[in-house]
């Protein structure tokens, strides 16, 4: 017997991708790792906030399918290994 009323019930979600999450055309610069700069310290990947930036072999990688171009990764790199490039 479940102690819970139809009202209490909540859905919970968790942050992840999804078709809504995705960018399509709409952004107009992108990040591009520069690999021979790039030290892995993956500062990029804590601090972006569509969780885009994916380590991978001690350095890192975009998901542009999601990339949002916000540029928070280029701010956060210490060695400047990102550099925020025009799409249009």
């Amino acid at each position: 017997m479940s102690l819970l009323l139809d009202y209490q019930y909540f859905p919970i979600t968790k942050p992840g991708k999804g078709a809504g999450g995705k960018t399509g055309s709409w952004r107009v610069v992108k990040p591009v790792v520069d690999l021979s700069k790039c030290i892995g310290c993956k500062a990029c990947f804590m601090f972006c906030p569509e969780s885009t930036i994916v380590p991978k072999g001690g350095k890192v990688t975009v998901d542009y399918e999601y990339c949002k171009g916000c540029g928070v990764c280029s701010n956060v790199c210490p060695v400047k290994a990102i550099s925020m490039v025009s799409e249009t």
